[in-house]
């Protein structure tokens, strides 16, 4: 079998390094050597594994992503950005019939899935690509549906930590709100406890020395309304590999549904674990 050709975008980003890393080793992959990246950048290229990725900025994106698929042919797209420009990707993606995994988080994914409707592509869009994280939201879906307002009456307080350059409240907790409101809990976004100063995440909440660079903790504690009962759900992440290797379930999902024919479809990681 072919090897799935895929450009990661958002190198020299950490999460990007980290998904091309994986992408370039694996022999389901081909990594092509190019990325889209910020305006920002002054390198023009980013090596890795032997491979020179050239960079281009947006300016110069819609040529050098022709260029590429005339040279490769249909390859996938893999993005981990920034926020400000996940609207803007994903309508460059569409225009061009580029399908993509996109999993920087923020914008507005609505417009994202409408963008993908309208299109002669497919996409796996999710705000989270650890699998495990995935499976927890999905049974906390399953509890909100099942068993709504099981929580009324109880506060609730969510914290998440993540390293200094991560510009946005995780997605994650945003995606976790709708679900507690739904089990009985008031709570909204601009609730959400986010910490970004590196010497609070190692005092207070015991973050590793060597993962402060790239770390996902999260706490949600809810609380009667009397005190008397307690529940917290924690899950914390260091590193970045979780989010890589999903992604890369992501990308081998989303071109089998390619290659049966899936056009104008946006998929979530849901979809990726069913497998479906």
């Amino acid at each position: 079998m072919d090897a799935i050709k895929v450009v990661v975008n958002g190198i020299p980003g950490k999460v990007a390094c980290a998904v091309a890393e994986h992408v370039h080793s694996d022999a389901r992959f081909e990594l092509l050597p190019v990325s889209l990246t910020g305006p920002d950048i002054p390198a023009a290229e980013h090596a890795l594994g032997g491979l020179a990725l050239a960079l281009v900025r947006p300016e110069a994106r819609e040529a050098a992503m022709r260029a590429a698929r005339d040279r490769y042919g249909r390859f996938l797209s893999v993005d981990y950005t920034h926020p400000s420009a996940v609207n803007p990707n994903a309508e460059f993606y569409c225009r061009l019939g580029l399908p993509f995994v996109m999993g920087t988080t923020g914008g507005d994914r609505e417009a994202i899935a409408e963008a993908v409707r309208r299109s002669d592509t497919a996409a796996v869009v999710a705000p989270n690509m650890a699998k495990q994280i995935v499976g927890f939201q999905a049974m906390m879906e399953y509890a909100a549906e099942t068993f709504p307002g099981l929580f009324h009456g109880y506060t609730l307080e969510i914290r998440e930590s993540h390293q200094r350059g991560k510009a946005d409240t995780s997605g994650t907790a945003r995606a976790m709100v709708r679900h507690f409101n739904r089990l009985g809990v008031p709570f909204t976004e601009d609730q959400i406890a986010m910490e970004r100063d590196p010497e609070q995440q190692k005092s207070r909440w015991g973050v590793p020395e060597e993962h402060l660079s790239g770390h996902g903790w999260h706490t949600y504690t809810l609380v009667s309304a009397d005190r008397t009962v307690r529940f917290e759900f924690t899950h914390n992440i260091n590193g970045r590999e979780v989010y890589a290797l999903g992604t890369l379930d992501a990308l081998a999902y989303l071109q089998k549904k390619l290659d049966q024919g899936a056009r104008g479809q946006i998929f979530t990681m849901i979809d990726v674990l069913k497998g479906v």
